[in-house]
């Protein structure tokens, strides 16, 4: 999952980006409301985590706004010291999906950004299934006949995003974006490396083959 996140305090930044990192998301942090915008309207999210005072002419809340107005759906969570109601209300009006007070818990934030993704994504429950291979989204485990699968954090980010997208084929180019970050190089092969240690844990010495490979396309996950 890809986050961006707008935010021009350094050591918040780097915290929410350190902790979201280490629950394998793929981040975008932006210190001024013009760079997250661009940055907006040419890169597909997941979700945004938006503060309201930014570097730069334009806040949170008026990139939020600008987004759509220009039909970007992804959901937003505006995070801010502002917590006043009428405040909450503005944002609410303007097309964010939640709003987070600061100083805030991360265990929360993490929480209100699964429980966006859940809707957005139709999404009832942490869990996933594809055949018998089953990933718990909260608890960061994954199986499959019931056994353990060890995987490292891009390993499973990368599994989670074909997951939620079951029998559709993902292109080499719409992975990178949805799993590793802007500092990717879009000419590495990195992508078909990670699907070979992936299909080397999942599938290996299966005769039920999961992760299938759409030659001059990309890959895809199916029962």
């Amino acid at each position: 999952m890809r986050v961006l996140l707008l935010e021009d305090e350094k050591d918040v930044a780097s915290y929410i980006v350190n902790s979201l990192k280490a629950e394998r998301f793929a981040v975008d942090c932006a210190e001024t409301g013009e760079k997250g915008l661009m940055w907006a309207k040419v890169n597909p999210y997941d979700v945004g985590i938006f503060d309201i005072k930014l570097a730069g002419e334009q806040n949170g809340l008026q990139v939020c706004k600008t987004l759509r107005e220009c039909g970007k759906t992804f959901p937003i969570i505006i995070l801010s010291v502002m917590g006043d109601v009428p405040t909450k209300i503005e944002a609410l009006n303007l097309g964010a999906d939640d709003y987070l007070a600061k100083p805030f818990s991360f265990a929360e934030l993490l929480a209100r950004i699964n429980a966006l993704l859940r809707r957005e994504k139709k999404i009832t429950g942490p869990i996933l299934a594809v055949g018998d291979l089953q990933i718990d989204t909260h608890t960061r485990t994954v199986t499959r006949a019931g056994k353990r699968v060890e995987l490292n954090r891009k390993e499973f980010a990368l599994l989670e995003y074909l997951m939620r997208n079951p029998g559709t084929t993902l292109t080499r180019a719409m992975i990178l974006e949805h799993v590793w970050d802007m500092n990717a190089d879009p000419f590495t092969n990195t992508v078909d490396v990670h699907i070979r240690f992936l299909r080397e844990k999942i599938d290996e010495g299966r005769k039920k083959k999961l992760l299938k490979t759409v030659h001059g396309f990309g890959y895809r996950i199916e029962g």
